[in-house]
């Protein structure tokens, strides 16, 4: 099953002590979900740091394929907020999945805190 994306922008608003994660590909942070029982996710992938649409697009598109592999770890009572790193381009389906995956399990030890 296809996971709900955040689209509405008050939705990708997080409160300062949000529970976050870091890799060198991209930040996580999460916020309460909005509708219990149903994680959502969105993705920022900003123009000052992507000059060009298809750099955009690529880095929209790799972040989509990983969390869709790793998306039976995401906590059903957070929404996820992924923004884009510029080390994205370069890395490889096998790393970014792994850092997907390394980063739910992250949030999920500090969420179960």
């Amino acid at each position: 099953m296809k996971r709900k994306t955040i689209r509405s922008h008050k939705d990708f608003i997080v409160p300062r002590d949000c529970i976050s994660a870091r890799s060198g590909l991209f930040l996580l942070k999460t916020k309460p979900a909005k509708i219990s029982g149903d994680a959502r996710y969105g993705i920022i992938v900003s123009k000052r740091n992507f000059k060009l649409a298809v750099q955009r697009n690529r880095a929209k598109r790799l972040l989509r394929d990983w969390i869709a592999y790793s998306e039976d770890l995401m906590n059903p009572n957070l929404d996820y907020i992924f923004i884009a790193g510029l080390a994205i381009l370069d890395a490889d389906r096998d790393f970014g999945r792994a850092a997907v995956k390394n980063a739910f399990k992250k949030i999920t030890k500090q969420y179960d805190k």
